[in-house]
Protein backbone atom coordinates (compact mmCIF):
# COMPACT_ATOMS: atom_id res chain seq x y z
CA UNK A 1 0.00 0.00 0.00
CA UNK A 2 1.09 3.41 -0.62
CA UNK A 3 0.07 6.19 0.97
CA UNK A 4 0.35 9.91 1.46
CA UNK A 5 1.49 11.75 3.97
CA UNK A 6 -1.51 14.42 3.74
CA UNK A 7 -3.41 10.85 3.72
CA UNK A 8 -2.24 10.17 6.91
CA UNK A 9 -2.56 13.54 8.55
CA UNK A 10 -6.54 13.41 7.68
CA UNK A 11 -7.38 10.33 9.81
CA UNK A 12 -7.86 9.60 13.47
CA UNK A 13 -5.00 8.00 15.91
CA UNK A 14 -7.46 5.66 18.56
CA UNK A 15 -5.14 3.58 20.82
CA UNK A 16 -6.98 -0.07 21.05
CA UNK A 17 -5.58 -0.67 24.94
CA UNK A 18 -8.01 2.26 25.78
CA UNK A 19 -10.05 3.03 23.29
CA UNK A 20 -8.92 6.51 23.48
CA UNK A 21 -8.85 9.17 20.86
CA UNK A 22 -4.83 10.46 20.68
CA UNK A 23 -5.59 12.82 17.65
CA UNK A 24 -4.40 13.57 14.06
CA UNK A 25 -0.81 12.80 13.31
CA UNK A 26 0.83 15.92 12.81
CA UNK A 27 4.50 14.97 11.51
CA UNK A 28 6.60 12.04 11.19
CA UNK A 29 10.06 10.51 11.66
CA UNK A 30 11.64 9.20 8.95
CA UNK A 31 14.77 7.48 8.46
CA UNK A 32 16.43 8.68 5.17
CA UNK A 33 18.72 5.96 4.86
CA UNK A 34 16.06 3.01 4.91
CA UNK A 35 13.21 4.90 3.69
CA UNK A 36 11.38 3.62 6.15
CA UNK A 37 8.92 6.05 8.75
CA UNK A 38 10.52 5.44 12.19
CA UNK A 39 7.44 6.90 14.39
CA UNK A 40 4.71 9.19 13.85
CA UNK A 41 3.61 12.48 15.66
CA UNK A 42 0.28 13.60 17.66
CA UNK A 43 -0.29 17.06 19.41
CA UNK A 44 -0.61 16.14 23.12
CA UNK A 45 -3.65 17.43 24.59
CA UNK A 46 -4.27 19.26 27.22
CA UNK A 47 -1.02 21.44 27.82
CA UNK A 48 0.02 24.59 26.92
CA UNK A 49 1.92 24.58 23.90
CA UNK A 50 0.46 22.23 21.49
CA UNK A 51 2.99 22.49 19.05
CA UNK A 52 5.66 21.71 21.46
CA UNK A 53 4.66 18.51 22.94
CA UNK A 54 3.62 15.86 20.77
CA UNK A 55 2.94 11.84 21.65
CA UNK A 56 4.94 9.70 19.45
CA UNK A 57 3.71 6.29 18.25
CA UNK A 58 6.79 3.86 16.69
CA UNK A 59 5.90 2.38 13.67
CA UNK A 60 5.84 -1.34 15.26
CA UNK A 61 2.78 -0.12 17.50
CA UNK A 62 0.69 0.61 14.44
CA UNK A 63 -1.87 -1.96 13.70
CA UNK A 64 -4.06 -0.92 11.20
CA UNK A 65 -4.61 2.30 9.01
CA UNK A 66 -7.91 1.96 7.56
CA UNK A 67 -10.19 4.26 5.51
CA UNK A 68 -11.23 7.14 8.70
CA UNK A 69 -8.43 5.97 11.11
CA UNK A 70 -5.27 4.52 12.34
CA UNK A 71 -5.70 1.77 14.98
CA UNK A 72 -2.68 1.62 17.61
CA UNK A 73 -1.43 -0.45 20.27
CA UNK A 74 0.57 2.24 22.59
CA UNK A 75 0.55 1.05 26.28
CA UNK A 76 2.76 4.09 27.81
CA UNK A 77 2.06 7.64 26.88
CA UNK A 78 5.35 9.58 26.29
CA UNK A 79 4.81 13.61 25.13
CA UNK A 80 8.01 15.31 24.34
CA UNK A 81 9.23 18.93 23.68
CA UNK A 82 10.22 19.41 19.73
Amino acid sequence: MVISFSDLSDKEVINLCDGKRLGYVCDADIDTECGKIIRLAIPAKGVIFPGKSRIYIRWENIERIGEDIILVKYTEVQTARH
